[in-house]
């Protein structure tokens, strides 16, 4: 099983985190940052992930410690259940419309750490959610993923659809990815021998 647990306590945050790579998109999510809980909903149902994540963090500062804090541990949850990457497809992309944006994101999961941001994103907030918290989630998860995401906007007005979309896109590329392919089961796709 594909699967990993990560706890990471800080002065600023208290985060249980656990993932299942080969699951059915089952989630519970409380990090208390509403909008956050809606977009690790939504990436755990759309890569069929199994998710959980507890975070009690000190949002009456500002919700960033808990957004970045979280990317911290789904990042490290990913990098400990794919473990050497044996079998796994390592490439996934998908362009995604929701409604008026359309979206990429292609991922590699070949050990690197780079994001290629290309959100333009209009507004600062979404609801009570800063949008520039967007960014600071996706570079903690790409780092300690190591892997490869250029996420790229090719429309959208509407910042709550870009960011949407911006989370399914991610999970849609990463589920196949990290798909299983049954003729290299045991092979780890890179010349090199390792990711």
């Amino acid at each position: 099983m594909r699967q990993s647990e990560i706890i990471r306590k800080t002065a600023e945050t208290d985060i249980c985190l656990s993932l299942l790579l080969d699951g059915t998109g089952r989630s519970s999510v409380n990090t208390g940052v509403g909008f956050l809980d809606h977009m690790l909903t939504l990436f755990a149902k759309h890569g069929r992930f199994d998710l959980d994540v507890v975070c009690k963090g000190d949002i009456e500062v500002d919700d960033h410690h808990s957004v970045e804090d979280i990317g911290i541990c789904l990042g490290q949850a990913f990098a400990k259940a794919l473990d050497e990457g044996r079998g796994i497809a390592r490439y996934g992309d998908i362009t995604l419309p929701m409604d008026e944006a359309l979206l990429l994101a292609a991922v590699d999961l070949g050990g690197r750490s780079h994001l290629e941001y290309g959100l333009e994103i209009p507004t600062e907030k979404v609801g009570t959610f800063d949008t520039e918290l967007v960014e600071e989630f996706f570079i903690a998860f790409v780092r300690n993923a190591k892997l490869n995401l250029h996420l790229l906007q090719f429309r959208g007005k509407n910042s709550h659809h870009i960011i949407e979309g911006a989370f399914k896109a991610t999970a849609r590329a990463l589920a196949k990815a990290v798909a299983v392919q049954k003729d290299y089961a045991d092979e780890i796709p890179s010349t090199k021998g390792v990711l």
